[in-house]
């Protein structure tokens, strides 16, 4: 009985350690911006116009520590940089589109 306490109350701190993460502002809409394809750091700022640059920059940042996003460097003239994201991430946000679905169907 303690072990299925245990795995109940490991299970509920991941739990909230992920509505943590997937709560904070603008998280999500990042998160959704980068399904389809990488893009740049303004091809995001456009896709959310309502996101401050400093506010985007500081969101990429936490979700690269994530291990959610990751930043890539592309050795042209000029040097390119494209955020992308990982397979952590893209599990996130399949999941996420269960919820994107509910909203269009219920708000």
């Amino acid at each position: 009985m303690d072990g299925d306490k245990q795995q109940s109350k490991l299970m509920c701190r991941k739990v909230e350690q992920s509505y943590q993460m997937i709560s904070k502002k603008w998280a999500l809409p990042i998160i959704h911006s980068l399904m389809d394809e990488p893009k740049r750091f303004s091809e995001i700022n456009a896709y959310i116009p309502d996101l401050s640059k400093r506010m985007l920059n500081e969101r990429i940042k936490e979700l690269e520590e994530l291990g959610i996003i990751i930043r890539n460097v592309i050795a042209e003239r000029p040097v390119r940089t494209e955020y992308s994201l990982t397979r952590k991430g893209k599990e996130l946000g399949n999941a996420l589109n269960n919820v994107v679905e509910w909203a269009e169907k219920w708000l």
